[in-house]
């Protein structure tokens, strides 16, 4: 039976990574019988936002249908396998996992993916993902709410939604047999690089070693500064200063991954000690849990579990004062600078083409002028001009009138 590996999340465990080896490589994958059903980076994004009808900074609207288009290619593939991924399909409900698992057809074996590394590092990376994401809540504040005995605001409800390992299994899985479940585990730090996409790879019937494990997009990290840097960046762009596009392509993808998630260094983004021991509890129980499930386990259970290394070092990035944010900012300030530079010569160059166009354009008016007035004057000889009035005849002729 033909399979579709539906990779359901969670965020900040490599997807950004395997996502692109996928889109790059569609055209390969797909004359081996696997496709990667995409005609840009985010059709797997605006499928998802579909499905969930998520309004997301107006791209919402670029979504319509799009979950119905590539359901509709996933039936049409005669291949033997199809693989869909994006990270915040985790949220969905009960129901938008019925529709989504029944848009597929009956004839197909599906197999759900989920990819997760341990709470420990997660909590503080959704508080960064937050803050690309135009948010300016503090990162206690952020902590008070994911902590709270009841999820009441929209980002908490947010953060389990997305990263609530065993519920998240439980919506996506829950109709499926546990070995059509697999939870892919992201390696301790200081594991091999290609060790990650090696599991992936396994779940999703390829052989890592004949497609390449490199990527040149990825949703990197940033230090304890740089995530207070953009945040106080935030506060000031918000509130109709600096549309979302402008935003994503001036703060998160210039300023943020280009130039901040690249310094080194800075201390590093860690939780509290209070926090800490909450974070480590519930996820030794989330893997005991999840031991009792018997899904297959790409990796080991025990990669979900907090390494005691990380125990030290917490820094407050609430804390952090303008001392601290200098050499972010004056970083910042020289990406920015290399970004009007280059976005200068792309004008000079699109001018030129611009004068070039015109160039030829007056060339070919000027061209089709004199043709114009040749001919009339040619018209006008023949009349009185036998020698004109042949010339006249032959070229009409040519012409075929």
């Amino acid at each position: 039976m033909r399979r579709v590996v539906l990779h359901v999340g969670t965020p900040k465990t490599g997807t950004s990574f395997v996502q692109d080896l996928l889109f790059q490589q569609r055209e390969a994958l797909a004359a081996q019988g696997v496709l990667y059903p995409a005609d840009r980076f985010d059709a797997h994004f605006l499928a998802a936002l579909d499905l969930m009808e998520l309004r997301w900074g107006g791209l919402e609207h670029q979504a319509v249908g799009a979950w119905d288009r590539l359901a509709q290619q996933v039936r049409a593939w005669e291949g033997h396998t199809v693989i869909v991924s994006h990270e915040i399909l985790a949220r969905a409900s009960v129901e938008q996992v019925r529709l989504a698992l029944e848009s597929f057809g009956a004839d197909r074996e599906v197999h759900v993916v989920l990819s997760a590394r341990d709470l420990v590092r997660q909590i503080p990376a959704e508080w960064q993902e937050n803050v690309k994401h135009r948010r300016t809540v503090a990162y206690r504040d952020f902590l008070d709410q994911v902590t709270a005995d009841v999820p009441e605001t929209e980002v908490a409800t947010w953060f389990w939604g997305v990263q609530e390992v065993p519920a998240i299994l439980g919506r996506w899985g829950g109709t499926l047999p546990p070995e059509h479940v697999h939870v892919v585990t992201v390696p301790k730090p200081g594991s091999p690089r290609s060790l990650l996409w090696e599991r992936f790879a396994g779940v999703f019937g390829l052989d890592p070693q004949a497609w390449a494990s490199e990527s040149e997009r990825a949703n990197p990290s940033l230090g304890a500064p740089e995530t207070a840097l953009v945040r106080a960046i935030n506060q000031r762009v918000n509130g109709g200063v600096l549309a979302n596009d402008h935003y994503r392509d001036l703060v998160r993808e210039t300023l943020a991954h280009r130039a901040l998630a690249h310094r080194r260094g800075s201390p590093r983004l860690f939780l509290p000690p209070d926090v800490r021991t909450w974070a480590t509890d519930l996820s030794h129980r989330w893997i005991a849990e999840l031991e009792a499930r018997e899904y297959d386990v790409v990796g080991s259970l025990e990669d979900l579990r907090p390494d005691t290394a990380d125990a030290t070092g917490f820094v407050d990035p609430d804390e952090q004062g303008p001392a601290d944010l200098v050499e972010p900012m004056m970083d910042a300030v020289v990406t920015l600078l290399q970004k009007g530079a280059e976005l200068r010569e792309e004008v000079e160059r699109l001018h030129q083409e611009l004068d070039s166009t015109r160039h030829e354009r007056d060339q070919a008016y000027l061209a089709a002028g004199l043709l114009h007035r040749a001919k009339h004057a040619l018209v006008r000889r023949s009349e009185t001009h036998r020698t004109a009035h042949l010339a006249l005849k032959a070229y009409r002729r040519a012409r075929g009138r």
